[in-house]
């Protein structure tokens, strides 16, 4: 009996259990002003409509409703209930139709008119649109008369697990230091999962690596990713590949999960030292290459890279640490090997260094693995070559006398072949360096002898350069300097070093001295300038002058009396000789001219000229020469005053023939007839056009008389015609007369 009684149970209770998994749970909620909503599916509405219907009759609004749920993705042959509408006004008549409006009606949700029953017809998506609002009317069937106020609900879209977790930065990229310790952090990654984070573990993930270990490991939660193993080398191998997986439903069977790659790669430290790849380098060289040539290159090798491969290169010893250095090429990263003074195969033929490469930039940390440098040996060789001759001095100074005789031999220059075969040398000039050839050479022994005459006053110095050729090869050529300077010999008399002129006054005292000179001489003697000053010898007991040596090496004049008068004598002349130290001695005579002026009382030069004596006591020069200014100006104020007045009473135009007549030319002669060629020109007369050409009398100046005007009215009544033509000639001859004379003064 009691198993009948549980299979009975059974039986009624299994569709109930089905309804209510497929169904979403109850939930009631009354939002503000409304009232209460039942969902369909509701145990209350499925089992008691009626006696719930009593109860909500007591609240002022009909509608029973809550928020609905639908599952997503949710498909099969018949639309799926999403839940119910009822209102307390609905007798059950059928009289009542139900309205649907908002998002989706009618395209994805169904309302049935007459039983409230809705409906999804179409799949949905929560990750396209998570929820619906939508608004629910009873009107009246017959009329669609609305019963009620519209009312909103919302219809849920619940989620399910339906996305794996994405990596959306994916594929990850990061770098750590080589030789990190245990656990440094590489990198952290993020994946996201569309589903809902709230309802159940659809959107929680758990990471986990599935390639890239034992080197890496990363944290479930947090996705971060750390070394899993010390001191990783970049040497051994410099990048790697981890994949990570993220999975929802907290890492649980039956959860979805995606995957992304991450390249990590190991940044280099220094944590090598530089290494040559040999421990013996040989070069070869010729002895006559050029200073600052790259001999050869010498490279330690270094496992790391960029700046902590940089190595600097020394030599640190060798017998050749003078002659040859070591630069460090900071591309290659290699040592360059240079000479830096020339070799000579005849002196040593070969060198050994000791070179050294360091890195430039060490790290503190790693310090320990040793010192960060490595040492080789360098063996070079020196080649023999056809080298230039070789002087006996790089330059060479040589003196010669300005009087030294032609062909005589000033100096020598000597060089030598360097090579074993020692090829014999030929010697010339440089003519760019000696224009004038004033300089031979020997060819054979370099002999310098001199060609033409030197003056040392001209040029103390010549510079001329010796060119050595190899008889056997004349390409190897050498070229000295060589500096010749010319010795001074006393050739030149001292002279007077400027043109001097004493003024003596007259009122001069005995013992003044009237004159300081001094003496130049072109030549040079090695202690200096000494000179010896003199009268002439008929002129030693000059009774006016006489002479006192100064301890400067010069001279002064000094008078030996006074009284001296320039109207006696105006000007003195006063022989000098002058003697030099030389050997022998050269001697010049050399004249002072003093003349003999009038001073002032304190010894100031006033006048040197005799005509100045006669000039009143008391008047300088320079009154003198204003008062006479001031003559010369009124001399020519009345003079243009009296030009003004003459221009003031002249007519300034005439205007015709008649008024020519106004003019009467008066001479105090009587002309001379036909034969006085010198009055008139009668050509003038016969053609009165060419009057311009009128040339005036020579032998007598005409008088020019001014007359009143009415005076000169009566003259014209009283002239006959053919005197008047005559004057009018006449009358032009007299304007050219005075044109004339106007300029004169």
């Amino acid at each position: 009996m009691p198993e009948r009684l549980a299979e009975m149970l059974l039986d009624l209770w299994t569709p109930l259990i089905i309804l209510w998994i497929t169904l979403p749970p109850c939930i009631y909620m009354a939002p503000m002003n409304q009232p209460q909503v039942l969902m369909s599916g509701s145990p209350l509405e499925i089992n008691s409509l009626g006696e719930e219907q009593r109860i909500l009759n007591r609240s002022k609004r009909g509608w029973v409703w809550n928020q609905m749920f639908v599952l997503e993705e949710f498909s099969g042959p018949e639309p799926i209930l999403v839940g119910r509408l009822h209102t307390d006004l609905d007798p059950g008549s059928k009289k009542i139709k139900y309205i649907l409006s908002g998002d989706g009606a009618g395209t994805i949700f169904q309302i049935n008119d007459v039983t409230g029953d809705i409906h999804a017809i179409k799949r949905l998506d929560r990750e396209e649109k998570a929820e619906y609002t939508l608004t629910a009317q009873a009107v009246d069937w017959e009329t669609s008369k609305p019963l009620e106020p519209p009312s909103e609900f919302i219809i849920k879209v619940q989620d399910i697990n339906d996305n794996a977790p994405e990596f959306l930065n994916g594929p990850y990229h990061a770098t750590v230091p080589e030789m990190s310790i245990l656990g440094t952090s590489v990198t952290n990654v993020t994946a996201t999962d569309a589903d809902d984070p709230v309802y159940g573990n659809s959107a929680k993930l758990v990471y986990s690596i599935l390639e890239g270990q034992p080197y890496f490991s990363i944290e479930p939660e947090t996705a971060i990713i750390k070394t899993a193993l010390p001191n990783m080398d970049r040497e051994a191998k410099e990048e790697y590949l981890v994949v990570i997986q993220a999975k929802d439903m907290g890492g649980h069977s039956g959860g979805l999960s995606g995957t992304t790659t991450l390249t990590v790669t190991l940044t280099d430290v220094n944590d090598n030292p530089p290494k040559f790849a040999q421990s013996l380098y040989h070069f070869s060289v010729p002895e006559d290459v050029v200073l600052g040539t790259a001999i050869g290159r010498v490279k330690a090798n270094d496992q790391d890279i960029g700046e902590n491969a940089q190595s600097s290169y020394d030599i640190i010893d060798g017998d050749g640490t003078a002659l040859f250095e070591i630069t460090s090429d900071a591309q290659a990263q290699d040592g360059i090997i240079r000479l830096r003074k020339p070799l000579d195969f005849e002196t040593k033929k070969s060198y050994t260094l000791k070179v050294e490469a360091a890195n430039v930039h060490i790290d503190p940390r790693f310090s320990s693995r040793g010192p960060f440098k490595d040492t080789a040996t360098v063996k070079i060789v020196v080649e023999d070559a056809d080298e230039p001759p070789v002087f006996s001095s790089p330059t060479y100074l040589l003196e010669v006398h300005e009087n030294a005789a032609l062909n005589s031999v000033i100096g020598q220059v000597t060089a030598r072949d360097p090579d074993i075969t020692s090829s014999p040398i030929r010697f010339s000039i440089d003519r760019h360096t000696d224009l004038e050839r004033q300089f031979n050479i020997n060819a054979d022994d370099g002999k310098i002898t001199l060609a033409t005459p030197l003056d040392r006053e001209l040029s103390v110095w010549h510079n001329i350069t010796i060119i050595a050729t190899e008889i056997r090869n004349h390409s190897q050529i050498s070229r000295v300097p060589v500096a010749i300077k010319v010795l001074d010999v006393n050739d030149n008399a001292p002279e007077f070093a400027s043109e001097y002129e004493a003024f003596l006054c007259e009122n001069g005292k005995p013992g003044q001295v009237i004159q300081t000179v001094s003496a130049m001489d072109k030549d040079d003697p090695k202690n200096g300038h000494y000179f010896l000053y003199s009268l002439l010898p008929e002129m030693v007991n000059n009774p006016n002058f006489t002479i006192k040596k100064n301890e400067d090496n010069s001279l002064s004049i000094l008078a030996k009396h006074n009284g001296f008068n320039r109207q006696k004598q105006e000007v003195y002349l006063l022989p000098i000789v002058i003697s030099d130290s030389g050997n022998p001695p050269l001697s010049s005579t050399s004249t002072l001219t003093i003349r003999v002026c009038g001073c002032s009382n304190d010894g100031v030069v006033q006048s040197c000229n005799v005509e100045a004596y006669v000039l009143p006591i008391g008047l300088s020069m320079g009154a003198l020469i204003a008062i006479l200014a001031c003559i010369i100006l009124l001399l020519v104020i009345v003079v243009l005053f009296v030009t003004l007045r003459r221009h003031k009473n002249e007519p300034l135009i005439i205007k015709d023939d008649e008024d020519v007549r106004e003019n009467i030319i008066r001479y105090d002669d009587e002309g001379g007839g036909e034969e006085d060629t010198e009055a008139f020109d009668i050509a003038t007369l016969q053609n009165p056009d060419g009057i311009n050409g009128f040339l005036p009398r020579k032998d007598i100046k005409p008088d020019l008389q001014f007359m009143p005007r009415l005076q000169k009215r009566v003259a014209r009544r009283n002239v006959t015609r053919c005197c008047l033509k005559r004057k009018t000639v006449e009358n032009h001859g007299f304007n050219e007369l005075r044109g004339q004379d106007q300029k004169r003064k």
